[in-house]
């Protein structure tokens, strides 16, 4: 929702200044949700692997894929009424797409009968923690040692080699990085240590967190700090994504976030920096406004504000 400046600013922001922090967990979701999780999972005879897990999200389909075709009048979601929409089989594949989020201490049963008779039981579950996400697809093999299983391995690792690669290079220039710096000094409570100068300070509260945003002006810079305190009884509290777009056209624009601390426990307090410098306000020769947008662990987008190019100072 829209917040109003106040008066007393009004005078010291352009008239069109925006901001927006909508602290109410909205249904838009995260970049990487849409890149999302396919993983292999190979079948063991060991009896206590006999039930695999699946990871699933409210509103968000997960297919099971197999090395033959499955017997759908043999396969069965239990107990499945009011918490998944009717189970899909199609060819090698179960669809699967639960109605709403299930509770940290919700099951459900999935047993799949395949072609030949095997009958392979699952248990649905919700992600285990704020660092794993949905499965989207999972790739369900028997035979570790045949081609489709070794070639979906390879290209598993090969997934992981690149975002191993990704994140030691984004640590190496977050090390050299002068955003980041000061990203870490806001995250730290050192403002008087940075160029910044607070320009406003909103609030809010939802049933997930308590929220206040403040928006910095710098030398070529902007910066907005959130302190958020997570109200929720059992569940950390983390970011997953910050995004910095043009607000007109939606280019990607680089961004430097730090937090306090990697999660938030519940009931306790945490600190948000965000740095944009001034090149990311430059559009075709010309100052362009732009976009912040924050993703909370779970995907879904916690807060966005509209940086005005004035930000930036002198």
């Amino acid at each position: 929702m829209p917040w109003e400046v106040p008066g007393s600013m009004r005078s010291a922001l352009p008239s069109r200044f925006v901001l927006f922090v909508a602290l109410v967990a909205s249904a838009a979701l995260a970049g990487d949700r849409e890149r999302s999780g396919v993983r292999t999972l190979l079948l063991s005879e060991h009896p206590d692997d006999a039930t695999h897990r699946i990871y699933v999200t409210g509103q968000v389909i997960t297919s099971l894929r197999f090395e033959q075709p499955v017997d759908a009048g043999k396969t069965r979601l239990l107990g499945w009424e009011g918490r998944f929409e009717p189970l899909g089989v199609v060819g090698r594949k179960v669809i699967l797409e639960p109605i709403r989020d299930l509770a940290s201490d919700e099951g459900v049963s999935l047993l799949v009968t395949l072609h030949d008779g095997t009958e392979v039981p699952f248990l649905l579950r919700p992600p285990a923690d704020e660092e794993r996400a949905a499965d989207q697809q999972v790739n369900v093999f028997r035979d570790a040692e045949s081609y489709e299983a070794m070639a979906s391995a390879l290209k598993r690792v090969r997934k992981e080699a690149r975002a191993l690669r990704e994140e030691n290079e984004r640590l190496r220039k977050e090390e050299t990085s002068e955003d980041h710096a000061l990203a870490a000094l806001l995250a730290a409570g050192a403002i008087e240590q940075t160029p910044f100068t607070i320009v406003q300070t909103f609030s809010d509260t939802d049933q997930d967190a308590k929220t206040k945003a403040t928006l910095f002006r710098g030398k070529g810079k902007a910066a907005v700090v959130f302190n958020v305190t997570n109200l929720q009884p059992e569940s950390p509290w983390s970011v997953r994504q910050v995004r910095l777009t043009t607000l007109v056209g939606g280019s990607e624009r680089a961004v430097a976030f730090k937090a306090s601390a990697p999660t938030i426990a519940p009931g306790a307090s945490g600190v948000i920096a965000i740095v944009a410098d001034g090149s990311a306000f430059s559009e075709d020769g010309q100052l362009a406004n732009l976009f912040l947008e924050v993703y909370r662990h779970d995907g879904r987008r916690t807060a966005y504000v509209t940086l005005e190019r004035s930000l930036m100072g002198k």
